[in-house]
């Protein structure tokens, strides 16, 4: 095999001095597994036992991909100078090639796997390769044969579909990893759409999240810089919430508490006496995903604007409720062409919910404050109540796309100067930093690092500007750190006419220090182009340079 599919296994030496035997017997043994259990057909077996040798299937299917990641990140990288251009650039190929195989697993092994996929993905933190393919992944499965849609209904429901429903649509609407939607019609004519779980769900999840468990040590074991088992842990506990529906319905019910006053903003209404663990009924809404740009375009509704309305939806779910939804891809969000302002959002998918920490909201505020301002003794301060002060001065590079001493205006693009400052700085980093940054930060805001990376994906393809996100963030910020303590999760009020004047006030002075800091780069930019212009006169007329020492 060449080396682009992680061959030449005899050469590589592991951790611990035993790499050439194990490698080899690992691959063999998993090689010769996984084409084995291919000639199984786990879909004829009784359940659950059908679906105990499936997960087998998956996992000997996992343990063989991950083992050749493995092997090429071993041989390939094998005595190189970490800090050299040609480890940085082979790395790069290394993380392709990866990223290639992990995505193809995920696609074969479908469901839980495409989710932990998609959860990657959504984590900034992961090298580029990773993050650019795994985002492909549709959280998409083939339907389950109506039979058993019926027999989880009839269990959960307790009575017979006629007695309940006036029609009920067996196509799916939508079928994902975990269930399916259906179209339906009540026996009172309300329309709704019907979630149904999976049989033997809970079981094929036990045995992947063991397994990618394990797979996580593994990598640990092998690659001891590279540890991302808390990730994997922050995912089991994600899903785990996802699977009982019963708290889907609760967080939906929060959810449209806390934005009953936003006219632009609607939750599917909750029907809870057809609402168990495994079956939820709710109001059947029509729209477009939140990213479809065709119909922005038929519509005449621009794209812009949806992008501003639903950075703001998400910053006051972030900032002032502390009630974050852990999922905003674009089909989880739908906007229908109507209500306040032309259209309105429907919020779907409620499974999965951080409630921040008090004190890490509060903080949170304050550090995008701090990054608006650039106050970077006030940003290393937050760091250290993150458990991150080494890394705090990377803070407004993750969010902001700025240096902490960036003179560039916010949201616009660095300068050349400091692009190669901050290589330079980069260089310095290597996994073992960008893995102790992971595992030092809370599940708080591994949270909203997830979410905001979801979001600026999305606010990118309706073609906004960052710094309408920034701008966002920011406004919100400043009310968060004035919400009323007591008025936890009742919704966002300012206590006082005072009280929200002075919010205003605090935001005004922000968005006024953010203006001047625009003009300030745009006035900088043309005093360069004019030097430039003079100097190039100069070349044509005498031939030397008469600016340069004019230049800062």
């Amino acid at each position: 095999m060449g080396k682009g599919d992680g061959g030449r296994v005899s050469m590589v030496r592991l951790r611990g001095g035993g790499g050439i035997p194990f490698m080899k017997f690992f691959l063999a043994g998993t090689s010769v597994a996984t084409i084995t259990l291919q000639f199984f057909r786990p879909d004829l077996l009784p359940s659950p036992i059908g679906v105990g040798f499936d997960s087998v299937i998956r996992s000997s299917r996992a343990l063989h991909t991950i083992g050749f990641v493995a092997v090429d990140y071993r041989y390939s990288l094998r005595g190189m100078d970490t800090s050299s251009d040609e480890y940085r650039s082979t790395l790069a190929e290394v993380n392709l090639r990866s990223a290639k195989r992990i995505l193809k697993l995920c696609e074969v092994n479908r469901g839980f796997y495409v989710k932990a996929g998609q959860y990657f993905s959504s984590i900034r933190q992961i090298p580029k390769e990773y993050s650019s393919l795994l985002s492909s992944l549709q959280d998409q499965a083939l339907p389950c044969n109506f039979k058993d849609v019926k027999r989880v209904l009839m269990k959960n429901l307790g009575k017979d579909m006629s007695q309940i429903f006036l029609m009920f649509d067996e196509e799916p609407i939508a079928a994902a990893s975990i269930a399916q939607v259906h179209h339906a019609v009540l026996l009172d004519n309300h329309e709704v759409a019907v979630k149904v779980q999976y049989p033997g769900l809970e079981q094929r999840m036990k045995i992947d999240i063991i397994t990618m468990t394990i797979l996580s040590k593994l990598v640990a074991w092998v690659f001891p810089d590279y540890r991302f088992e808390c990730v994997v842990s922050e995912f089991k506990k994600s899903i785990s919430l996802e699977l009982d529906f019963i708290k889907e319905a609760q967080n939906s019910e929060r959810t449209a508490m806390n934005f009953k006053e936003n006219n632009m903003i609607m939750v599917p209404q909750v029907f809870w006496e057809l609402t168990s663990k495994q079956v939820l009924t709710m109001q059947f809404c029509k729209g477009y995903k939140v990213d479809d740009l065709n119909f922005y375009k038929k519509s005449g509704i621009n794209p812009v604007k949806i992008a501003k309305a639903l950075m703001d939806l998400f910053a006051e779910m972030i900032f002032i409720h502390g009630f974050v939804h852990g999922d905003p891809h674009p089909g989880n969000v739908l906007v229908c062409p109507q209500g306040h302002n032309d259209f309105c959002m429907v919020i779907l998918d409620h499974g999965i919910y951080k409630e921040l920490d008090a004190k890490f909201r509060l903080d949170y505020c304050q550090l995008w404050k701090a990054l608006i301002l650039l106050d970077s003794q006030k940003i290393h301060q937050l760091g250290k109540n993150f458990g991150v002060a080494k890394y705090a001065k990377y803070f407004p590079v993750i969010f902001t796309g700025r240096t902490i001493n960036s003179k560039s205006a916010l949201g616009s693009q660095l300068s050349a100067e400091e692009r190669a400052i901050l290589k330079k700085d980069l260089k310095s980093l290597n996994m073992n930093d960008i893995s102790q940054f992971m595992e030092s930060l809370s599940s708080d805001f591994l949270a909203v690092l997830r979410t905001d990376g979801l979001l600026r994906s999305t606010i990118s393809k309706l073609g906004a500007p960052q710094q309408l996100r920034l701008l966002a963030y920011a406004k919100h910020a400043v009310y968060g750190l004035d919400r009323e303590s007591s008025l936890k999760n009742q919704g966002y009020k300012i206590r006082s006419v005072i009280s929200r004047s002075r919010t205003n006030i605090s935001y005004l002075q922000l968005i006024i220090f953010l203006k001047m800091l625009d003009l300030l780069s745009k006035f900088e930019q043309l005093r360069r182009k004019l030097f430039k212009t003079i100097n190039l006169m100069f070349l044509l007329l005498f031939g030397e340079d008469k600016t340069s020492n004019y230049l800062i």
